[in-house]
């Protein structure tokens, strides 16, 4: 029974989510040529939306422990599923989200995130990338933008901590700017690549400040350590003797 409730919602929530997708996909790029703010406000329904369908639909109760100032520091989230990379703009005005370069190639939704200022992430992309890169993620922070970074490089299932992608650390080192980690455990009721979702709470707990100009290796684990800090100790320090290898 427990699973023809959630598989009911599931589907109500998705059809209701696509909807809001392609409305809001749609409103975007009608609105390019003529004003940005209707972009970040197409975007920001989205956001929205999808956080009360998740909320009314779904049955999830969600909870910030911790406050996220909007202001242009890099904010490195724990990634457990799509649902905190939706929450981005909802969370704040207008985030730079770093973004796999292929979800620019999605019609329509590609084009609205180019506009809205996503920052492209070529892994293979070399020195060129690297620096484009950079330069974009400068400007947004230039404009009093924050800087959104999904440091493990893709979705983990809950309770798994792995280490964290190498360009945290280019990213840390090269703009010279504070770390704000961070927690978050949407995998319980928002689990990563199946389309059945739970009712249950989705927690954000956000870590200490971590100022600018750290070694490497310090920096590294007070981020790895605080955007794990809901993961069950176990789990935490399995993970952490997995990085010391």
């Amino acid at each position: 029974m427990r699973y023809t409730i959630a598989l009911v919602r599931s589907i109500l929530f998705w059809l209701l989510f696509f909807l809001m997708s392609s409305f809001s996909s749609i409103g975007a790029v009608i609105s390019l040529p003529v004003s940005h703010k209707a972009t970040i406000w197409f975007v920001r329904v989205w956001a929205k939306g999808h956080r009360l369908f998740c909320r009314f639909v779904l049955g999830h109760r969600i909870v910030v422990e911790g406050e996220m100032p909007d202001i242009p520091v890099l904010y490195v989230f724990k990634h457990e599923g799509a649902f905190e990379t939706i929450e981005q703009p909802g969370l704040f005005k207008h985030p730079a989200v770093f973004a796999k370069e292929e979800l620019f190639s999605i019609p329509v939704w590609g084009k609205a995130a180019q506009f809205y200022g996503l920052i492209p992430v070529d892994r293979d992309g070399g020195g060129k990338a690297m620096r484009a890169m950079l330069g974009a993620a400068k400007a947004a922070l230039a404009a009093g933008r924050p800087l959104v970074l999904f440091a493990e490089g893709t979705r983990v299932p809950h309770g798994q901590a792995p280490g964290l992608r190498p360009g945290f650390a280019g990213m840390y080192r090269l703009l010279g700017v504070d770390v704000i980690p961070v927690a978050v455990n949407s995998g319980i009721a928002y689990p990563p690549r199946r389309w059945v979702k739970w009712p249950g709470t989705i927690t954000y707990k956000i870590g200490e400040t971590i100022p600018a100009g750290l070694p490497r290796e310090e920096a590294e684990e007070r981020v790895w350590r605080a955007i794990n800090a809901l993961n069950p100790p176990e789990a935490l320090l399995e993970g952490y003797k997995a990085l010391q290898k």
